[in-house]
């Protein structure tokens, strides 16, 4: 049997999962056995008060790191089921005031603590340098390095000053891949020069403001981690990290139910080479059960060093006693997730007044990041229709619209080829359309007026309607 000091360290590097808005008895009694935390998802969420009920009960069984990804725009799980208030990343770096996304931050981080989260996913700190990257996209602030680190310092310090510890991911850079981390391993196959240069400056910035964690990427970097994940590497998170950066926060691993570490290592050969390598809170994912869990702790208890477990043990303490430091400002009410997104907004030609008009959404895929969270547009007293492009029917489409004003709404449609298609066969008839774009607005069609919103959250759409009713 596994010695019950060094279980307790083992449970201790642990963030655990459920399903449901309640929490299942294992949780609670695994809490007062020394589980680490807990990372909350959409599922996990109906509302506020019932979030606030949910993290007390957790907080009466033991002493958890409660943690959610909650980066405003498509990543949000306070608001998986209605859309975020908060406008995200790609269109905070598009206004690219500091200030502006300081207090979005601060606002964040206000709705988390009052719902009792201690601790944020976010910000991505990811330079978003592959157009066609299927994970980030409007996740990050953008594909400048300095760009990106500036808002990262701001959104770390909104986060921080109501005492939501932020957790920079994902390091040492996601943003050059194009291939999803929940699916297989990508590569960023770029030299160590290019690396300090472009993907590092975030993270050095974030580390200079006080970063209280930093999340691990299952990206390989083949110069400094071979074909292995810097999750699972050494040279990423010990040389790299601790070592040249000086970074001595809390590393959280990435979602270690991810295909990057399922299918290479196993969920309990992924969690102990993790920590090897110098994670100390290890995110298991959503899809994990109990007994998975338990034997994701008896591996790690045999596999680990006890000093390593100690030495995590000893930073996520540290962490611990900074959230019961409180804050001035929790629970404050700040709404500027609007006005970000009305800054951000940007058109391109000129809107015509509307008739009757026909909204055709083109559906796009939910990536595994962002989930199945609504988006669109929302227009009043407009009739809207959502299709898949691949069963379009364009000229029944046509003659919908027809003696009509026809706004064409897309996501990312740089991505689909399909969906470009389609929209392409809809302005050939329809130069006089609007088409808005809710993604990254990387392919412009050439439409009478363009609006791109840099996302797709309630408060995008809000902006985009406004500009279309004004």
């Amino acid at each position: 049997m596994t010695d019950r000091g060094l279980r307790r360290l083992a449970a201790g590097t642990l963030l655990a999962a459920f399903q449901g808005t309640t929490a299942p008895e294992w949780v609670l009694r695994e809490l007062g056995a020394g589980l680490g935390g807990v990372t909350l998802f959409g599922f996990n969420v109906a509302d506020a008060t019932q979030v606030s009920e949910l993290t007390s009960t957790l907080k009466a069984a033991g002493d958890p790191v409660i943690s959610l990804d909650e980066e405003g725009g498509d990543v949000t799980r306070l608001a998986y089921h209605v859309g975020s208030p908060y406008p995200g990343n790609a269109a905070l770096g598009a206004v690219d005031d500091v200030e502006l996304t300081r207090k979005v931050y601060r606002a964040i981080g206000s709705e988390l603590a009052a719902c009792g989260i201690n601790l944020d996913m976010a910000p991505d700190a990811d330079v978003n340098t592959a157009d066609d990257n299927p994970v980030i996209g409007t996740r990050s602030f953008g594909n400048d390095p300095h760009l990106v680190a500036r808002h990262t310092v701001a959104a770390v310090e909104g986060l921080q000053s109501v005492n939501v510890a932020a957790c920079v991911k994902h390091f040492p850079g996601h943003g050059a891949t194009r291939v999803d981390s929940h699916l297989s391993v990508p590569v960023v196959d770029v030299g160590l020069d290019v690396l300090r240069e472009r993907e590092l400056v975030p993270f050095r910035a974030a580390i200079a403001a006080g970063a209280k964690s930093i999340m691990t990427a299952h990206v390989a970097v083949p110069v400094l981690t071979g074909p292995t994940p810097a999750t699972l590497s050494a040279a990423a998170l010990t040389t790299l990290l601790r070592q040249e950066l000086g970074y001595d926060g809390v590393v959280v691993s990435d979602a270690l139910d991810m295909h990057a570490i399922t299918k290479s290592v196993g969920l309990a050969g992924g969690a102990a080479q993790s920590l090897i390598a110098g994670a100390d809170l290890l995110c298991l994912g959503p899809v994990p059960s109990y007994e998975d869990v338990l034997q994701v702790i008896e591996h790690i208890a045999v596999t680990v060093p006890a000093a390593r477990l100690e030495e995590a043990a000893a930073r996520v303490d540290a962490l611990r006693s900074w959230f019961t430091a409180g804050s001035d400002a929790a629970g404050e009410q700040n709404l500027v997730g609007l006005d970000a997104a009305r800054r951000a907004v940007r058109l391109s030609g000129a809107t015509r007044p509307l008739v009757d008009p026909l909204v055709i959404e083109v559906d796009t895929p939910p990536t595994i990041a962002v989930g199945d969270v609504p988006w669109g547009l929302k227009l009043p007293q407009a009739e809207t229709v959502r299709i898949k492009p691949a069963e379009a029917d364009a000229d029944a489409l046509l003659g919908r619209a027809a003696q009509r004003s026809l706004v064409v709404v897309v996501k990312d449609a740089h991505r689909y080829a399909e969906s470009r298609a389609l929209v392409s066969r809809l302005l050939s008839a329809r130069p006089d359309a609007t088409v808005i774009e809710m993604g990254l607005p990387i392919w412009r069609p050439d439409s009478a007026a363009y609006i791109a919103t840099y996302g797709a959250a309630r408060a995008n759409a809000q902006a985009a309607v406004e500009l279309l009713t004004a």
